[in-house]
């Protein structure tokens, strides 16, 4: 199965970045069919996905984040990225990767998670 540890969580104030990294092991997704994306979850409201990257290096972004977050991943393809500027206080949660065949798919066709890292925004 596929591993996938999330890092770079933490706390900042409004205005201020944060990078996130999730490394990958284990592969055994065919490399052309792979995505990975960034979810986040804040308390008491739905998982929402913020970010996706697919194999051929396309990217998606939910409107709430567009023009402030960016997703990135090394040539190995071994470490996604979520660098996130200009945070804002409705960006607080808990912070997954994930992996699928797609980007597209929904939540319950991602087979692999992370187990999360907390960010926290401070107006």
């Amino acid at each position: 199965q596929v591993q996938l540890e999330e890092s770079g969580g933490g706390s900042v104030q409004a205005g201020g970045s944060l990078r996130l990294s999730c490394a990958a092991s284990g592969y055994r997704y065919r490399s052309s069919d792979y995505c990975m994306a960034w979810f986040r979850q804040a308390p008491g409201k739905e998982r929402e996905k913020v970010a996706g990257i697919e194999s051929d290096g396309s990217t998606s972004y939910a409107d709430s984040v567009k023009g402030r977050f960016t997703i990135s991943k090394d040539n190995a393809q071994n470490t996604v990225y979520l660098q996130m500027n200009s945070l804002k206080p409705e960006d607080t949660a808990v912070y997954y990767c994930a992996a699928a065949h797609g980007c597209g798919f929904p939540q319950s066709q991602y087979a692999y998670w992370g187990q999360g890292t907390q960010v926290t925004v401070s107006s």
